[in-house]
């Protein structure tokens, strides 16, 4: 099965309105024609509303870093699915490294932000990994595997169509440290093989994986050219309108 490769920025607590609008208008510009590749920008809440705009008409789409499970009601610093919706937003990033680590983050949570993020119709991006402690004390595909059946409870096979896992090994994010090409492969072939596992052949291999541990430009192409790696959720590679482009162009050559 063909994959189409998606390439996805997280801009973290990065770029402000009218920083966010001025990146969009120089990327889309740079990235126009782009066909064979889904391009995502996740910027702040404060963002959103400024980059949908700017990135109206161009095959640049837009995302968001957090939702919350909730339509409604007494949740102070969060955001539903129907704000979402209406601001323009495509994908929606659930259980960040970052999230889990300092905001508490579960299994249980990023199930219940799923479930939300189906229900608005939006597409997720599930993130799951290891840290370094866990990868030095073999216990990687044992954390995966929890965190992909805690993380997908409940969710039907038909539900799994626009699902995009974003693999991050935690110990590769922000350190310049990279899984290589055939150990981050091996890492994507076993999730696949998890979701295959609860669901059949035929839904693992049309659930597309991104890898989350410091993707750039000059091994974007050698990543995404692995059977099982379809694409990148991208840090700081993603501020940089040059930065983005060469590493979306590497990774389809």
């Amino acid at each position: 099965m063909s994959r189409k490769v998606i390439i996805a920025g997280n801009w973290k607590m990065n770029k402000t309105a009218s920083q966010g609008k001025a990146l969009v208008e120089e990327l889309k510009a740079k990235v126009a024609g782009i066909s064979n590749a889904d391009i995502v920008v996740c910027p702040p809440f404060t963002t959103l509303c400024a980059v949908v705009e700017a990135a109206k008409g161009s095959n640049v789409k837009v995302g968001s870093q957090n939702i919350h499970w909730a339509e409604s009601g007494a949740f102070t610093g969060e955001i539903s699915g129907a704000m979402l919706k209406e601001a323009g937003v495509e994908y929606v990033i659930i259980g960040h490294s970052e999230r889990r680590q300092y905001f508490g983050e579960t299994d249980e949570t990023v199930n219940k932000r799923l479930k939300a993020t189906l229900a608005a119709g939006l597409k997720p991006i599930v993130c799951i990994g290891e840290t370094l402690e866990e990868r030095e004390g073999n216990k990687t595909e044992t954390v995966l595997d929890t965190q992909i059946k805690g993380g997908f409870a409940g969710i039907a096979a038909s539900d799994m169509k626009n699902m995009i896992i974003a693999y991050e090994p935690v110990w590769a994010i922000g350190t310049g440290k990279t899984a290589t090409p055939a150990m981050a492969q091996e890492t994507h072939a076993y999730i696949r093989k998890v979701v295959a596992s609860l669901y059949d052949i035929e839904t693992a291999e049309a659930v597309r994986i991104q890898y989350g541990g410091s993707m750039k430009a000059d091994n974007s192409a050698e990543l995404t050219a692995q059977k099982d790696i379809d694409g990148g959720l991208i840090g700081g590679a993603s501020l940089k309108a040059d930065d983005f482009t060469n590493l979306i162009k590497n990774a389809i050559a």
